[in-house]
């Protein structure tokens, strides 16, 4: 069949974005569902920093590529074998298709799944080589198995998770990504226990779904830093205790938490926002980085902050969820009124607009902006 998606063919830096255009909207050719795979109609695509990253070479992958890995849709259509999911069902996708037998999977942290990870490297899916070609014939790679920047997008059943139809689905688009990873980075991987101090760094769509996971786990003081006062403002909107600039922030966590925080979530992708994170968590705290900097940066910290002061420095992919388990409960933290999403909701575009929309990302501008791929959102 064809379909209409978003291709970058060559990495860029140069903006605005908006009028340098790196991407375009391409009708391409997009092969049937195989087995254990599944067609999903595109109902809404949120845009990640990790979308901007692959533009501007940052996260390098294969190219052509076509982008987009946190989004919402309709399941149309399904290969042999699949079980998980039906014609009609409404699903979050995710960028992590794990495979279920693999070490990794078998300790119940499929968000590191090898054969996972070595498909996404390659611009392919779980079960197969990529199933889009452009006009040439030329094979077009798929971003983390889903490219979800389209009308339609085949994908391993294991990327799909079933979600009530209730749901709208410009806020269901931000589960799969944005929520997943700052507040699974809370919940799962440092494992908050209420009343316990959080600074957060970085209030992009993780940062603040970070802020939303510390709230809901009864974090005490909640405290966002970021240098973009909107941003500021939003976090306290969305259950910070406090926010401050990154200049003033050392200071404040101390004086607030007397000493300082138990916990810092860093979800800047930065080195040195890193080491102001591990500054700024008390003797014994923990950081837990979620950002994605660049290869070749490097992070340079006292070496004594470890055993000396029994600090802690984990990563944290994908929030270290179980999609299928964390993307239920966390919906239902939404109804509870728990993690209203909808408030990072900053805009809602067309696919054709998609450079905008980066251009607003790159600004700082923008929280989660939410591509409508084939007009769904109007129905």
């Amino acid at each position: 069949m064809k379909t209409r998606a978003v291709v970058l063919r060559a990495v860029s830096t140069a903006r605005p974005y908006s009028t340098t255009r790196p991407v375009e909207v391409e009708e391409l050719e997009l092969g049937a569902p195989r087995e254990g795979e599944v067609l999903v109609r595109i109902a809404a695509a949120s845009l990640c920093h990790s979308d901007l990253s692959v533009v501007n070479g940052d996260r390098v992958r294969p190219l052509p590529m076509a982008l987009g890995h946190e989004a919402v849709g309709v399941v149309q259509e399904t290969g042999p074998g699949v079980s998980r999911v039906r014609p009609g069902d409404h699903v979050a996708l995710v960028f992590v298709p794990s495979c279920g037998f693999c070490p990794d999977c078998a300790a119940g942290r499929p968000a590191l799944c090898a054969q996972a990870a070595a498909a996404n490297g390659a611009g392919a899916l779980l079960h197969g080589p990529p199933l889009l070609t452009d006009g040439s014939g030329t094979p077009v790679h798929h971003q983390l198995g889903v490219s979800a920047f389209a009308e339609h997008a085949v994908l391993a059943q294991e990327s799909v998770v079933p979600i009530p139809k209730d749901i709208p689905f410009a806020v269901a688009s931000m589960f799969g990504c944005a929520v997943l990873t700052g507040a699974g980075a809370v919940i799962n991987t440092a494992a908050l226990q209420p009343g316990q101090s959080v600074a957060v760094y970085g209030l992009g769509g993780v940062g603040l779904s970070a802020v939303l996971g510390a709230r809901a786990a009864g974090a005490y003081p909640i405290i966002a830093v970021d240098p973009v006062p909107d941003k500021r403002e939003l976090a306290l909107q969305l259950g910070a205790t406090h926010a401050y600039a990154p200049d003033e922030a050392i200071e404040a966590i101390r004086q607030l938490t007397s000493g300082g925080a138990e916990l810092a979530i860093e979800a800047v992708g930065n080195a040195k926002v890193m080491a102001d994170c591990l500054t700024a968590v008390t003797r014994g705290g923990t950081v837990v980085s979620v950002g994605l900097p660049a290869p070749d940066r490097m992070l340079e910290v006292p070496a004594l902050a470890f055993a000396g002061e029994g600090k802690s420095l984990l990563g944290s992919y994908m929030g270290d969820a179980v999609p299928r388990r964390d993307i239920p409960r966390f919906l239902g933290l939404w109804r509870a009124g728990l993690m209203p999403v909808e408030r990072m909701h900053t805009g809602t575009l067309p696919l054709t607009d998609i450079n905008t929309a980066l251009e607003e990302l790159a600004s700082g501008r923008a929280i989660r902006q939410v591509i409508d791929t084939s007009g769904m959102l109007d129905a």
